[in-house]
């Protein structure tokens, strides 16, 4: 009797995590169907603020177009080249093949050029490319980079993305926003735990093995929306 009342635990057990499975799996495919994450957040379309006049565009990973990749690279390169240091070649070619990944989703930041101005050539600003996968069972928007060209840094406009990829997040359901930052990277690491309360997930080296984590250059942060995805992602 004992024995039977076991196996149908383990029965209702199995099923209710492939059922949570199938729910993140629906969730993840719904947010990653979306075209344009913009059209859901009108009012940032645009950044008019601190001499800034800028509007923002959604694209992806396999729809870039050579320009595109150019731009991104370059920002790449001038960003990131320092804190990664003698690992940038190796980190480089990484980053190139996850640019165009048909699940990487962007937005671009451009002057909002008016109609006096030149529109052959309209240089990137700054992008943020993000996914939608799992960590740990739960649905997260995945940051893989937020950059800034430097002579808009410092104009609140990075907060202001922060703050659109937060509410994409939400408006797809996903528990948390996580994403990845160099040690030695001191301002990035500054801007997301003092300004946006980002803080050090328990899924980031330095928490799951101390003595492992001293030897990685990286922490891994987040930023929850739920019970859930705080008590796997924070407080695990």
């Amino acid at each position: 009797m004992e024995s039977s009342r076991a196996s149908e635990k383990k029965k209702l057990k199995r099923k209710e995590i492939l059922e949570k499975k199938k729910a993140a799996d629906q969730l993840l495919k719904v947010a990653s169907a979306q075209i344009d994450h913009l059209t859901s957040f009108p009012s940032f379309c645009y950044f008019n603020k601190n001499g800034l006049c800028l509007r923002l565009e959604s694209g992806r990973g396999d729809k870039l177009s050579n320009c595109t990749k150019q731009q991104i690279q370059k920002l790449l390169k001038a960003n990131m080249m320092g804190p990664y240091g003698s690992e940038w070649a190796v980190e480089e070619k990484v980053k190139r093949r996850e640019m165009v990944a048909p699940e990487a989703r962007y937005i671009f930041v451009y002057w909002n050029a008016n109609e006096m101005m030149d529109n052959a050539f309209t240089p990137l600003l700054g992008f943020l490319h993000f996914r939608f996968t799992l960590e740990e069972e739960i649905p997260v928007l995945y940051l893989y980079e937020l950059q800034l060209d430097s002579s808009v840094q410092g104009k609140g406009l990075g907060k202001f993305l922060m703050q659109l990829v937060e509410l994409i997040a939400q408006e797809n359901r996903m528990g948390a926003v996580v994403l990845t930052v160099q040690k030695s990277n001191s301002l990035a690491m500054k801007f997301y735990i003092s300004k946006l309360r980002y803080v050090v997930s328990s899924i980031s080296p330095s928490r799951v093995d101390p003595l492992v984590g001293v030897e990685k250059n990286y922490e891994i942060l987040c930023k929850t929306f739920d019970h859930e995805a705080k008590a796997i992602l924070e407080d695990c």
